[in-house]
């Protein structure tokens, strides 16, 4: 009977986030009030506290909140198996469709059609970041201090600096400047070896382990928005290997915001533009693994962390670091898609309706690729 029992249980949080990731267009803040409406409203699995007190946790690591929110709850709901199941549940869509879009990528976007939507898209993609980039800024840029930070983040991600050392240091900026605890006082010199440590090993020369070394990064210090992932892409894939073309990382952000689930979908896009099908499976893999990780470290010590000025401190900082990286690459960014009036007024008409109307961003994408076909059709370019 109580076997019956888990496995009904494991069955029942597995549907419901197959269900969700399969609908949950929108972005974070979307995905979030969706898990919240099932989870809280209709099927009173958590009280809101309890709810909330998940959220603060997520807010405090690294990794994209709503997966984490998935993962935790399935945790709660259903034990380690669910912790496993509801995870995978929750990504599985957004890997298919992401993985079916690479495929047609691939196949046909380098004919003038497939050219024409993507002109159409481009603009929208940098609406959506743009209004990313404000929202996130007015949560985190709170006073002087955190207007510092984020100004010296943006300098020195313009300047190359690597942005893991951007987001560590920035983080222990907001211990210094929020909560400075008498022993960092007295030995500052951590704040010059404890960001270089994770980026002094070389890497290794395949490209499948690089790529998943890369993803794991990413998956692992990925604070605030799945938008800074592309801080890091722009930095290494795009830079750094050659692998990818500006262009190409535009054309995997609008993949992110035409499929459910995580922005961090595109890491399959742009694992299989990298590597093929195998690339795709270690990109998400890589990317998504961090999660499992962290909420399986930090469920016992939610409390804790919602308790900690420390904690609190560093997330100012690091989240303050997050904007100014995600504006850093849409200055790049910027100029491969603003093209001409045409791409400029899509731009504004996208700001204009996810600012005043809060449009779902995925209708948005695909009003963008209609008229991108249309204006094809018209000059035949």
């Amino acid at each position: 009977m109580a076997e019956t029992r888990r496995w009904h249980t494991l069955l029942e949080v597995s549907s419901l986030f197959l269900k969700l990731g399969t609908i949950s267009f929108g972005g974070p803040a979307a995905h979030i009030s969706l898990i919240e409406q099932e989870i809280v409203q209709r099927r009173k699995w958590l009280s809101r506290e309890h709810f909330l007190d998940l959220l603060a946790a997520t807010n405090l690591v690294p990794g994209p909140n709503a997966t984490e929110m998935a993962i935790h709850i399935s945790f709660i709901r259903a034990g380690w198996p669910g912790l496993v199941v509801g995870g995978i549940a929750f990504i599985l869509p957004s890997f298919l469709i992401s993985l079916v879009l690479s495929w047609a990528y691939v196949r046909f976007g380098t004919l003038p059609q497939g050219s024409a939507l993507f002109y159409g898209i481009n603009p929208v993609v940098i609406a959506i970041i743009l209004v990313a980039i404000y929202r996130l800024g007015k949560t985190a840029i709170k006073d002087k201090k955190a207007v510092v930070v984020g100004v010296v983040a943006f300098v020195a991600a313009l300047l190359g600096v690597n942005e893991v050392l951007v987001l560590l240091v920035a983080g222990l900026a907001g211990i210094f400047l929020y909560t400075p605890p008498n022993w960092l006082r007295w030995k500052p010199t951590l704040t010059v070896f404890l960001p270089a440590l994770p980026l002094a090993a070389p890497w290794p020369d395949d490209r499948l382990v690089k790529l998943g070394l890369f993803f794991l990064k990413v998956g692992s210090l990925l604070f605030g928005s799945g938008m800074v992932l592309f801080a890091f892409i722009q930095r290494d894939v795009v830079t750094r290997y050659g692998w990818l073309t500006q262009q190409q990382l535009i054309d995997a952000i609008a993949v992110g915001q035409m499929t459910p689930g995580p922005v961090l979908s595109s890491a399959t896009f742009i694992g299989y533009l990298v590597a093929g099908w195998v690339g795709a499976a270690v990109a998400t893999v890589a990317v998504f693994l961090p999660s499992f990780v962290i909420v399986t470290l930090t469920g016992p010590l939610i409390q804790r962390l919602r308790g900690s000025p420390v904690a609190q401190a560093f997330l100012q900082g690091v989240n303050t670091a997050v904007v100014a990286l995600i504006l850093a690459v849409s200055v790049a960014l910027f100029r491969s898609a603003i093209v001409d009036v045409w791409t400029a007024l899509i731009m504004g008409v996208g700001l204009a309706l996810l600012l005043r109307y809060r449009v779902d961003t995925i209708w948005l994408v695909v009003s963008g690729a209609a008229f991108g076909y249309v204006h094809y059709l018209m000059v035949g370019r």
